[in-house]
């Protein structure tokens, strides 16, 4: 029998105008299907115009300017419904989605589709959940003593998985699933009598520990900084009244 990670994976990444989940916006996307190791990948790309002004510092990250999206991105409205729904297609067909980051990337999308859709992300998952697998949390839980930094470039670089293009959507979306990829074989023993549900099911409590481990850090450090424990998607901030 195929072990999940041996088997079909998607996964997500997004490029954006910055790090603020609740403020910023997706200026390009990308799923990646790839049915087994080895074998070539789908890659399905969005370019969007945000309709607000890309920082330099965002630019200099993932070399999108706001003159190229003005000229070749497309409006959010039908771009989010598209992923949304692309995304809501793996979840029917039970197929994993990898997501670096996924309360980073997920809630990004959460707010992108409630600012131009007037919807949520969850109203794609009504009838088929979604199963997501993060590199970054499964990582932390497996190998929680290896000092250093657990960015994508890092974990590649761990793994020994290629990233070609860091900071392209696609690269990073083909590189994460690489890094998952390499996490189940080399913790196989752990993880291969795992199902992706149930393995969702603990990274929700295992992203929750890493949390608090930070936000203990931050606090012994003299930072005010919060940390969300919520995983994969946090939920919308209350209005203020």
């Amino acid at each position: 029998m195929t072990c999940w990670y041996e088997g079909p994976l998607a996964a997500f990444d997004t490029e954006t105008t910055g790090v603020d989940v609740e403020t910023d916006r997706i200026v390009s996307a990308s799923v990646v299907v790839q049915d087994a190791p080895d074998t070539r990948p789908r890659v399905t790309r969005w370019l969007v115009n945000p309709g607000v002004r890309v920082p330099q510092a965002a630019t200099d990250v993932h070399g999108l300017t706001e003159e190229h999206l003005e000229r070749n991105g497309r409006w959010p409205a039908p771009v989010m419904f598209e992923i949304a729904e692309e995304l809501a297609g793996h979840a029917a067909l039970g197929r994993p989605l990898v997501v670096m980051n996924a309360p980073f990337d997920l809630t990004l999308l959460d707010r992108e589709l409630r600012r131009h859709r007037a919807s949520s992300l969850d109203r794609w998952f009504e009838s088929a959940p979604l199963l997501v697998l993060d590199p970054r949390v499964l990582d932390k839980h497996l190998d929680r003593y290896r000092k250093g930094r657990r960015t994508l470039t890092d974990l590649c670089a761990h793994y020994g998985v290629v990233l070609e293009g860091a900071h392209d959507a696609a690269a990073d979306a083909l590189a994460a699933l690489g890094v998952v990829r390499a996490v189940g074989r080399r913790f196989a023993t752990r993880l291969e009598r795992l199902s992706p549900a149930e393995l969702h099911t603990l990274q929700t409590t295992w992203h929750a520990a890493q949390a608090r481990g930070l936000q203990a850090w931050f606090a012994r450090s003299g930072s005010n900084e919060a940390v969300s424990t919520d995983w994969p998607l946090r939920p919308e901030l209350p209005r203020a009244a």
